[in-house]
């Protein structure tokens, strides 16, 4: 009989930060390496190093590219990590945009808090640079969708599906005769651009995401509301300012109104991109066909609608455009990117209007607006926020309590024990109870740094 520890290493407790390490004698896997968001404790553990041995990790599995799944990367290679880093072409793709483009954006608010002095650290340094980076992509090694990879003796692994953003799955583990399934971040059922997921057959040991474990999406009209905004944006001559993810949630706003407009539902205003990664993600669209449901005609009328803003100069150029305009801007919980550029400059003006989209983490500047800030702290000053908020949560690529249950109704035995990770503590008893009243599963929710024992 073989022993295995589980280590939650991150998404324990919390939604950011997914790590899960997985420990035998026979072979060490880490599935997940991501960056902690959101509050200062959180964000002060990326800072430090992993409490593992980090050489001895065999293989890196990665359901996705988002940065709280794949940011931490870097940071492993720096400590040791010698081994591949395994997901779909199009993940690791995604991945190496985030990771790219978050290298850059350090690098620069090192340089930036140097300059005006406001870090409490002298020098202000980066929590990785592009030479990390450089070093971390050597490693990526693409598989297929389905394709089952031998690891070692005793153990395989399946990407397989799910829907959340392009390329990304759940991931189905073979160890030692027993199948451990994590999820990932399981997509919606109903998404304009993506499939649905596709479902376990089979779980001795499942780590089901719960991020929105307590509660369905609710039912809104994302035709009136966007037409709403942009008519109040076009009487005000003002902005409408849409903080989006790069990954899937931008291509998403893209489409949206552009289909606006196609059906002329919306005038003709002027919509900018100003993502430089969401602009490279479009390409990964662009090359991955296969795996979202635009055919290339839409693809290329939705690309040809909007303006994509690609230098910092250009930023200021949309900023002081006098027209009415829409601006879609990373970052999407207002965490970084040139976003705040925007909302440092047109937030105090009651013309502007801004739009939040899908989660908003706990500690991020995003769940301030949403809870109704009247200031924002950017660049160690205060800016005043006279702007509209408001919030759609539908366009979330998280799938909400009923999408969840029916991703766990495809299992067929019952599994030995369900682990929910990547949740807030509320979601998470709300979902383990739902669980326990649906299937009569034993649930447990793990805390960030423990270690559980399974034998196999």
């Amino acid at each position: 009989m073989e022993r295995l520890k589980v280590h939650f290493l991150g998404a324990a407790g919390t939604v950011t930060g997914s790590k899960f390490y997985l420990e035998t004698n026979e072979v060490k896997i880490l599935v997940d390496c991501g960056m902690f968001q959101g509050n200062k404790e959180l964000r002060i553990q990326n800072w430090e190093p992993l409490p593992i041995e980090v050489s001895q990790i065999d293989v890196v599995l990665l359901t996705h590219g988002h940065l709280d799944h794949c940011g931490y990367l870097p940071l492993l290679v720096k400590q040791g990590f010698q081994g591949s880093i395994l997901g779909t072409a199009p993940t690791l793709e995604i991945a190496k945009i985030i990771l790219e483009d978050s290298a850059k954006i350090l690098e620069e608010e090192a340089e930036r808090a140097n300059k005006e002095g406001y870090s409490k650290h002298d020098p202000a340094l980066p929590l990785f640079d592009q030479h990390d980076v450089v070093a971390t992509l050597k490693r990526f090694k693409s598989i297929e969708e389905e394709e089952i990879i031998g690891i070692s003796p005793h153990c395989s692994v399946r990407f397989r599906y799910n829907g959340h953003i392009i390329g990304s799955t759940f991931i189905e583990i073979d160890l030692f005769g027993k199948k451990l399934v994590f999820s990932g971040d399981v997509g919606r059922l109903k998404d304009d651009l993506l499939d649905p997921p596709k479902r376990p057959q089979w779980a001795d040991y499942l780590f089901v995401e719960s991020t929105y474990g307590d509660r369905e999406h609710p039912e809104e009209d994302l035709e009136s509301i966007l037409r709403e905004l942009t008519q109040r944006t076009i009487q005000r001559r003002g902005t409408l300012i849409i903080p989006s993810f790069a990954v899937e949630r931008l291509q998403s706003l893209m489409y949206l109104l552009w289909k606006l407009y196609d059906r002329n539902k919306i005038p003709n205003i002027p919509i900018f991109v100003d993502s430089p990664m969401g602009i490279n993600v479009l390409e990964v669209f662009g090359r991955f066909p296969k795996w979202h449901k635009l055919a290339p005609e839409e693809y290329h009328n939705m690309c040809n609608h909007v303006t994509l803003v690609s230098s910092y100069r250009e930023t200021w150029e949309t900023i002081d455009d006098p027209r009415p305009k829409i601006v879609i801007a990373g970052s999407g919980m207002v965490t970084g990117g040139r976003v705040l550029t925007y909302i440092k400059q047109l937030a105090d003006m009651e013309s502007t209007s801004i739009l939040l989209v899908g989660y908003q983490a706990e500690g991020t500047r995003g769940r301030q607006l949403l809870d109704g800030a009247q200031e924002l702290k950017m660049f160690g000053k205060y800016v005043p926020i006279k702007a509209n908020v408001q919030h759609l949560e539908s366009l979330s690529a998280h799938a909400d309590q009923g999408e969840l249950l029916h991703w766990l109704e495809g299992v067929d035995n019952v599994p030995e024990k369900v682990f929910l990770i990547h949740g807030e503590t509320e979601a998470m008893a709300v979902f383990k109870d739902k669980i326990q009243e649906v299937f009569g599963w034993h649930t447990h929710i793990p805390k960030l740094h423990e270690t559980v024992e399974i034998l196999l």
